[in-house]
């Protein structure tokens, strides 16, 4: 199963948000064990580098992104895939961006905690919580310290 992960999980984890962290959390333990395949949008790797770096620092923020790009498969946003992501009856222009993204890699969900702003997304959103229910794990992995990658 393939899977691409919205900003707002990635950052669940990177700034240990307590109210989301476990979940999301468990999702990106997932994909990095290797249960599912995880894959994140490019254009979405520079803004959790500067929203890490502005709540943990440039180094964490480079550690972070490390883990990313060795956890990950990364999906640049060239123009064609741009194109499509404009022809999507969605409201917020990143988040097309992330469903076009998820339809060219051909992943089965998108795992947001925004899934109502994925309405019109050719690819289902899931939120992390619903995406553990439907899946459980055969696997139980440990938490990571906050960072990704970490």
């Amino acid at each position: 199963m393939k899977i691409a992960i919205d900003l707002n999980v990635l950052l669940d984890v990177a700034q240990n948000r307590t109210a989301f962290y476990q979940e999301s959390e468990e999702v990106i333990a997932r994909a990095r064990e290797g249960e599912c395949e995880g894959v994140i949008s490019g254009h979405l790797v520079t803004t959790f580098h500067y929203l890490v770096a502005k709540f943990a620092g440039v180094a964490a923020a480079n550690i972070a992104v490390d883990g990313l790009l060795t956890d990950f498969a990364v999906v640049g946003a060239d123009k064609e895939l741009l194109c499509e992501a404009r022809k999507l009856p969605m409201k917020d222009f990143e988040d097309s961006v992330v469903a076009a993204t998820a339809d060219s890699y051909g992943c089965d969900y998108i795992v947001t905690r925004n899934t109502p702003d994925f309405s019109g997304s050719p690819i289902p959103a899931i939120s992390p919580a619903d995406f553990l229910k439907r899946f459980p794990s055969p696997a139980s992995g440990e938490a990571t310290d906050g960072y990704i990658g970490a």
